[in-house]
């Protein structure tokens, strides 16, 4: 799909028709054009970006074949810009990327991206509302989308902060063992989103402080703002990444206490029928059989009550024993 907004000379804004966007932007290019490819055949997004718009072959391609980090290319006539948007898959805890391939040149922003972008549809249906965002040029135009990109950030963030404080309230209460789990996909999500977060903080640096033709010098101090909250927001992250480091350590802590007690219940145990073990196997044996005669009374009654004693004060004593300590 291609949807394009055509800034006339006068001021008008126009919806441009997908069959209309290329010949009105060579008729006249001292209007502001912006031109966004929406999962478009690679084809014809590739033949369209060389032929119309002069982009070099190396920048389409980096386009169209995407998974590239945040990066920023000068080709002196244009900057391509590679841009990720986050956000939260709602079927699971993960953090999806989607890229957003950026051309800007003096009169013109052309965005290219496979998946639905929020942030460029509300940056798109804001501009035909609102002709101030259009009519400063598309370097404001830029700044407006990635305002957005990282607003969005924000979202997310505050999001996982929310989930954070639930994991870690169900460290001390949960025995089960999911809490790891999610531990480990909070850790996850925060290691997607602060390699996004360096390499993009990056390019708004360069987009903040250094001198391009296609962006006014008044509109440098945007990004700078844009770049301040992505500093801001990798701040935050580091101190998330701190959080979910110190719940896994909690976590870890609570289920080896929960083992030592488990060990210290079943040790008490085996000690306190230890010696009932040893007098039970002890008058097992056929021992007493080749003397039995000779020691008639300690195979009959005395023997069982002598036993029955041991049985039952042994353990008794025991008991009171470890309890004296403070074992138990």
């Amino acid at each position: 799909m291609i949807r394009a907004i055509f800034v006339t000379k006068q001021g008008d804004i126009i919806e441009v028709p997908q069959k209309q966007v290329l010949d009105s932007y060579i008729a006249d290019q001292k209007t502001l054009l912006w031109v966004d490819f929406y999962n478009e055949p690679q084809e014809a997004v590739e033949s369209l970006m060389i032929d119309k718009f002069k982009f070099h072959p190396l920048s389409v391609d980096d386009a169209i074949q995407e998974n590239h980090v945040p990066k920023l290319d000068d080709w002196f006539d244009y900057l391509y810009i590679v841009l990720h948007s986050l956000a939260k898959n709602e079927n699971s805890d993960d953090i999806e990327t989607s890229e957003l391939d950026i051309f800007l040149g003096r009169d013109y922003l052309v965005t290219y991206h496979e998946c639905t972008i929020e942030a460029v549809d509300k940056v798109f249906h804001q501009s035909k509302k609102d002709p101030r965002m259009l009519k400063r040029g598309p370097d404001f135009l830029l700044y407006n989308l990635i305002d957005q990109i990282v607003s969005d950030y924000m979202l997310v963030v505050e999001d996982m902060d929310e989930e954070i404080d639930e994991v870690e309230d169900k460290i001390l209460e949960s025995k089960n063992s999911k809490v790891v789990t999610d531990i480990l996909s909070k850790k996850r999500s925060l290691l997607t989103l602060r390699r996004i977060l360096s390499h993009q903080r990056e390019v708004l640096n360069k987009l903040a402080r250094d001198e391009y033709p296609v962006i006014d010098a008044k509109d440098r101090i945007y990004f700078r703002d844009i770049y301040d909250h992505l500093v801001r927001i990798y701040d935050i992250t580091e101190s998330m990444r701190d959080l979910i480091g110190g719940a896994l350590d909690t976590y870890l802590s609570v289920v080896n206490n929960r083992m030592n007690d488990i060990m210290k219940t079943l040790t008490i145990i085996a000690t306190i029928f230890m010696p009932i073990s040893f007098v039970t196997g002890f008058f097992g044996m056929n021992f007493f059989q080749p003397v039995s005669s000779a020691l008639g009374p300690w195979t009959g009654v005395l023997a069982f009550a002598f036993c029955l004693l041991i049985v039952i004060g042994t353990p008794t004593f025991m008991l009171w024993w470890i309890k004296g300590k403070g074992w138990l």
